[in-house]
């Protein structure tokens, strides 16, 4: 897939159509795909974490919800994206290890799925479709030409949203 772009742990990409964006491995990790209706532009983000403030010292913005999704906004705006045409499908947030009990500050995957879904309220970014929390990985691709979220779980099997 010549047009596919990889997008890493803790960082987010920026495409077109007819190009695709990827991202593996989404544990409690997300996967955030913000897209503009009408032109096609759209970013997505693996993010890690939930919160920059409740880190010190920390470098890499890409790391968290809050920043990384504030960074990859303004870039789509900068490229020509209209934010009042953004729409969002997500993806990840699992709860990975179930011995942690139900201690929720220990959950980081339903504490990144809150901070997501905070981010996009406040930002009025509307979720079309989701696929978070549970208790396995996910591997996702998102074609901006026709909207679509591929889902690949582990053990769970291949999803469209």
């Amino acid at each position: 897939m010549k047009n596919m772009i990889r997008v890493g742990m803790a960082d987010y990409k920026i495409c077109n159509p007819p190009n695709q964006l990827t991202t593996l491995g989404l544990g409690s990790c997300m996967g955030v795909v913000i897209c503009d209706r009408s032109t096609g532009l759209c970013g997505m983000a693996h993010v890690m974490l939930p919160d920059s403030t409740k880190i010190t010292n920390n470098e890499n913005r890409m790391k968290f919800a809050d920043t990384c999704l504030d960074d990859m906004c303004q870039e789509l705006v900068e490229k020509g994206a209209n934010p009042t045409k953004f729409y969002a499908k997500i993806a990840g947030g699992a709860k990975m290890f179930s011995y942690l009990s139900d201690n929720e500050m220990l959950n980081i995957g339903s504490q990144n799925v809150k901070a997501v879904h905070a981010f996009l309220e406040q930002h009025k970014i509307p979720i079309e479709a989701e696929d978070v929390e549970k208790d396995y990985s996910r591997s996702i691709v998102f074609n901006p030409k026709n909207g679509l979220l591929y889902i690949k779980a582990v053990g769970i099997g291949e999803s469209v949203i």
